[in-house]
């Protein structure tokens, strides 16, 4: 019985000398997974995909990323990292169009949940298969508006920044396109390619290889300016329509996110490592070759982005008709 009581004791004192060893151990001392709520290929993907590799570099561990797409407004894979432990080793890869995700009944949390970090944005463009009639905006709003709703337009997810930018040209414009929902902004781009649908709205960053590869021909950006792209000069829609500045522009914030819940330690080393990736000349020359905004906020400042997205998108959409819970009931403050 003696015997049999000290094996007990000296087990049990292990057991608890290996768990007081993994909880001293410093953040991180495993390998972090990303999901990234949205397709592979797209903007999002394609950024947190870039911005892993840079802080792998300062980090003891790997960064694997992977996809967990679905939902509303991302909302598969946002529930999912959700659901792990909040322990810091699985982020959630995600996009200003992820604020949204409440109001269109994807789950009932607000965006406040994460504890966000910002690499940046594109700006959106309207653009239409190379062989396309249409070869100005004007040409694509006249014909939507003579047969309203029957015009097909990819614009990724309900709800995402790309949806809500196909809804203000319509009530900017007067015009009424066919919305056609994709997993993402490559799938959307690939359907406009393939004929499936006649227009594609996603990022300029998105669509520049198709672009320049002459399977995609802008037609405007939806921004107050025009933008330069090669020897094209992309005309801005503000330029045809004087009621888009009511809606437009929005921008995109492009990045990933932790448990606002995770430790304090597991923040601080994601933000160290994120600091020291964003001042990097490997991000600063993908971001000017893949016409990007380099934003680097975290914390407190990326929460106040992401708090106003979410009071002007969910409003947006609530007052636009396209919402399925009342902003006001989740208690989003207006814009």
């Amino acid at each position: 019985m003696r015997r049999t009581f000290l094996k007990l004791a000296t087990a049990a004192a292990v057991a608890l000398s290996a768990g007081s060893y993994a909880s001293a151990q410093e953040y991180p001392f495993r390998d972090i997974t990303t999901a990234v709520v949205w397709g592979a290929g797209g903007g999002t993907d394609t950024i947190n995909r870039m911005i892993m590799a840079e802080m792998e570099k300062h980090l003891p561990v790997g960064i694997s990323v992977i996809n967990q797409t679905g939902g509303v407004a991302g909302s598969n894979g946002m529930v999912y990292v959700m659901n792990q432990p909040d322990d810091g080793y699985t982020l959630v890869g995600l996009s200003e169009s992820n604020v949204t995700a409440a109001v269109q009944g994807g789950w009932d949390k607000k965006f406040s949940f994460w504890h966000p970090f910002i690499v940046g944005g594109s700006p959106d463009l309207i653009s239409v298969p190379a062989d396309s009639p249409y070869n100005t905006i004007e040409d694509l709003v006249n014909a939507a508006k003579e047969k309203p709703g029957t015009i097909p337009a990819a614009a990724s997810g309900s709800g995402s920044i790309h949806h809500l930018n196909l809804l203000a040209i319509e009530n900017g414009s007067g015009a009424k396109f066919k919305f056609v929902p994709y997993k993402g902004s490559a799938p959307g781009q690939e359907a406009a390619i393939a004929g499936e649908v006649d227009l594609v709205v996603t990022s300029l960053a998105e669509q520049a290889p198709l672009i320049e590869g002459g399977k995609l021909k802008p037609l405007a950006m939806l921004t107050p300016e025009d933008a330069k792209f090669g020897d094209v000069t992309i005309p801005s829609a503000f330029n045809s329509f004087d009621g888009l500045d009511k809606y437009l522009p929005l921008k995109q914030a492009i990045g990933f996110a932790v448990h606002a819940s995770a430790p304090d330690d597991a923040k601080a080393a994601l933000t160290d490592a994120f600091n020291k990736a964003i001042a990097s000349d490997v991000v600063a020359e993908w971001a000017k070759s893949n016409n990007y905004d380099i934003s680097g906020k975290s914390g407190a400042e990326a929460s106040a982005i992401f708090s106003k997205l979410e009071s002007t998108f969910a409003w947006t959409l609530w007052e636009l008709g396209a919402a399925k819970v009342d902003p006001a009931t989740l208690d989003i403050a207006k814009p």
